[in-house]
């Protein structure tokens, strides 16, 4: 069959390249959908290598603008952290470079598609369920999940073809995009140890961190961050020049452990700078600009938003009823968050937004024009009586 294979040069697509090329004599076309990852140097490695391995034809979809509009923007714009700490790194972009791939399939005319996911983690649910939606006819191919080969069986079996891998990919499994690294593997499994530093590419460690702190001032526009420090960027720009800034003060690293999509639990370590910068700044403004109706009503939408996109169902048609509701909240959400970088930490030091709700004619425990003295006495005597009626009611006793 002719195939197109999702291609990251990892351990996982290296081996499925060579499986399905010489053991399964399929003709393997590799695509390798970037979300950012990597260097112009580094693709063209990717592309020997595939070659190398036995692909018929390289392909690199560039996919980075289409990530941050359909993806990365709901992610900002929902507050998206899972468990109260991860920005969704590989979620939103899995479904996205399903998709790439899928279109890709279909433009050359491929009977099926393959992926290097295996059985027990989520990236095989993504890749299944957006494949299916995009492109349903085509047959998918997942030959790491098909044998329950480890990462050791795979290295073993490159290394007896003569493509030998580095030790450490057999390790941890790790990746990259413009929105942030994920490491799986090694320690993570075991919810008390820490990977080695040497894992970590985007971030120091805090004890190589200037001593000195960084003043940044991100621009918003309808929730989406448009310019950092007065200057206009596009959206994967503004991201990869945030990842620096942050990176470079040890901003963004963090440990997430949760539920996967097939109901078991799993940890990670990440590192997202520009994410987890954006995000706090992006509440903060929220706060200033939005009723309290409207962040709670948020705060229920984009949890439920976000635990479908983690478990693969972009294309469920209430995900786009979701974003609608997400969208129209986010039309006075303008304006500039200031964020002092330091240390490992990221501090949100003052917004301000010409749809701010902070009214000057009533500063809260100051003074106010709005109301007067008997107004407040009044305010607070009606808004306690329900309590002051079950209080009676509880104290009465029970004779008639």
């Amino acid at each position: 069959m002719k195939i197109v294979l999702a291609y990251s040069g990892g351990l996982d697509t290296s081996f499925a390249v060579h499986y399905c090329t010489f053991q399964q004599a399929h003709e393997i076309h590799a695509a390798v959908a970037d979300t950012g990852a990597f260097s112009a140097e580094k693709i063209q490695e990717m592309e020997s290598r595939a070659i190398a391995l036995g692909a018929k034809s390289f392909t690199c979809l560039d996919i980075r603008q289409e990530v941050f509009d359909r993806f990365f923007a709901y992610v900002v714009k929902g507050n998206l952290l899972r468990g109260g700490v991860y920005p969704l790194c590989v979620a939103a972009e899995r479904t996205a470079q399903a998709e790439a791939i899928a279109n890709h399939a279909l433009a050359l005319g491929a009977e099926g598609i393959a992926h290097g996911s295996t059985a027990a983690g989520n990236d095989q649910i993504r890749f299944d369920l957006a494949c299916a939606a995009m492109a349903p006819d085509l047959a998918i191919l997942a030959p790491v999940r098909d044998l329950g080969w480890t990462r050791d069986q795979e290295a073993d079996y490159l290394a007896q073809n003569s493509h030998p891998v580095d030790s450490t990919t057999s390790t941890y499994s790790v990746n990259e995009s413009l929105w942030g690294v994920t490491i799986g593997g090694g320690e993570t499994h075991d919810p008390w140890r820490i990977p080695p530093e040497s894992v970590y590419q985007m971030t120091r460690p805090v004890d190589q961190t200037p001593s000195n702190s960084r003043e940044i001032i991100i621009g918003f526009q309808e929730g989406i961050p448009t310019s950092l420090d007065h200057e206009n960027l596009s959206g994967p720009t503004l991201i990869a020049r945030l990842n620096d800034l942050a990176g470079e003060h040890g901003v963004g690293r963090g440990f997430h452990l949760g539920e996967t999509v097939l109901g078991i639990k799993g940890r990670i370590a990440f590192e997202a700078p520009a994410p987890i910068v954006l995000i706090q700044a992006h509440r903060e403004l929220e706060k200033l600009v939005l009723t309290q109706g409207q962040l709670d009503w948020l705060g229920r939408v984009s949890l439920d938003y976000g635990n479908r996109l983690h478990e693969g169902h972009y294309h469920a048609p209430v995900m786009r009823d979701l974003e609608a509701l997400i969208d129209h909240a986010q039309r006075t959400v303008f304006g500039e968050v200031r964020v002092r970088l330091h240390r490992g930490q990221s501090q949100v030091l003052g917004v301000r937004s010409p749809k701010a709700l902070l009214d000057p004619l009533a500063r809260y425990g100051e003074e106010t024009q709005m109301w007067n003295g008997r107004d407040a006495e009044g305010f607070g005597r009606i808004s306690g009586i329900s309590s002051r009626i079950a209080s009676r009611r509880d104290h009465r006793g029970t004779s008639p």
